[in-house]
């Protein structure tokens, strides 16, 4: 029997790190000892606090039911409440902001909400490969917006043709940003406002690196600018912010009526958010203060021995005032892909090819910093054996 996938499915390529994977099983088999370098999962624990009200709520059988589909409303309180004191901006909990299974679920669903078949998405290349990726599914058209150094890794929107524009639903930013680490001020944020207005374009920013910031340096949110209420809606992660990847837990703030769509979606697809999640999330979001200083620390001390390593062999790497991602340019007469290829076949280091990343990442790899920074000073040495 023939088994014939969608064409939706025949569309997307295998996952970016489900490929790098397997070359790192294969190097394994062979008996490298691998440094990776390639996904970003902190590797430091999620603080204590958090654990031990998460041990209390397993036990409570009030949880072990189906939750609400929006969200237990004493979590999105906290979330907001969060937000207001983060960025000072206030969201009403009952209908603006929504409980989600980690930020990217929330990402990958939006589309569904809004984009009919034939219509754009503008997508920044490289970037997370979600938005693209979601956009397929709904069936839309992926307009891919180049990021590039000499435009400090921010779309250019004067760029994009009127007639694309004008059928275009949706709009991805992300900033603090994955994978170029770049930053965007106020100014940015108030030319996406007003160009969202002028073509009627529902803003989706993802904000999941907002508490990964070095140097005194704090991330705006888009809605601490005047009118992206209008527009919007916010994706945030606990996932970074208290090193909570694998409880998959994040909420999204926004207009309402762009919120209730994305839960319109969510009602129908999955039935919520473990409970006991949601309350180890309210205690996040209670006992710290974010950024975490001692998260903070442990990330720039990995920063500035990886950037000065780097640079000492040669490599273009700038330094990171957020997110724990270096975008280092690889060498003349390398791609992507052949330079990451040689790292992890010549010195055991997993980097992750900028291309994966859409074309406009061609010519970069990324490294995180999700390591211990004796591994990282291993790297370095590493690196300094291999001729490129």
């Amino acid at each position: 029997m023939h088994i014939e996938k969608a064409k939706r499915i025949e569309q997307i390529p295998p996952y970016l790190f489900a490929e790098i994977d397997k070359k790192k099983e294969e190097m394994r088999k062979k008996g490298m000892d691998l440094i990776d370098l390639g996904i970003g999962d902190p590797d430091l624990p999620t603080p204590r606090p958090i654990i031990e009200r998460m041990k209390k709520a397993v036990e409570n059988p009030g949880n072990h039911h189906y939750p609400s589909y929006e969200g237990m409303f004493q979590f999105r309180q906290a979330a907001a409440n969060w937000f207001e004191k983060r960025f000072h901006v206030s969201f009403d909990p009952k209908t603006e902001v929504l409980a989600l299974i980690g930020s990217k679920e929330g990402i990958a669903h939006i589309p569904l909400a809004f984009v009919n078949p034939g219509d754009y998405v503008l997508v920044p290349s490289p970037g997370y490969p979600v938005y693209r990726v979601s956009t397929l599914f709904a069936g839309g058209t992926p307009y891919f917006l180049p990021l590039l150094k000499e435009n400090g890794f921010l779309p250019k929107l004067s760029g994009i043709p009127k007639e694309v524009a004008e059928r275009s639903k949706l709009l991805f930013i992300n900033y603090p940003n994955n994978p170029t680490a770049a930053i965007a001020e106020g100014s940015f944020f108030e030319e996406v406002i007003a160009f969202a207005r002028r073509y009627g374009i529902i803003v989706c920013h993802d904000a999941a690196y907002s508490e990964l910031a070095f140097d005194g340096y704090r991330p705006l949110s888009f809605f601490e600018i005047e009118g992206a209420k209008e527009v919007g809606i916010e994706f945030h992660s606990l996932s970074k912010t208290f090193n909570m990847t694998g409880w998959r837990v994040g909420f999204a703030v926004g207009r309402a009526e762009i919120v209730s769509g994305l839960g319109r979606v969510k009602t129908n697809i999955d039935s919520g958010l473990f409970q006991a999640i949601q309350e180890a999330g309210i205690e996040a979001f209670h006992h710290f203060d974010t950024p975490i200083p001692e998260i903070i620390r442990i990330y720039e001390g990995r920063r500035d021995v990886m950037v000065k390593g780097l640079r000492e062999m040669g490599l273009e790497v700038d330094s990171p005032r957020a997110t724990f991602y270096l975008w280092i340019r690889v060498p003349r007469g390398f791609t992507s892909a052949q330079f990451a290829t040689l790292l992890i076949e010549q010195a055991g280091i997993v980097a992750t090819p900028g291309n994966g990343f859409g074309e406009a990442g061609e010519g970069y790899i990324r490294m995180t910093l999700t390591v211990d920074e004796s591994r990282l000073q291993e790297a370095i040495g590493r690196l300094k054996k291999i001729n490129f």
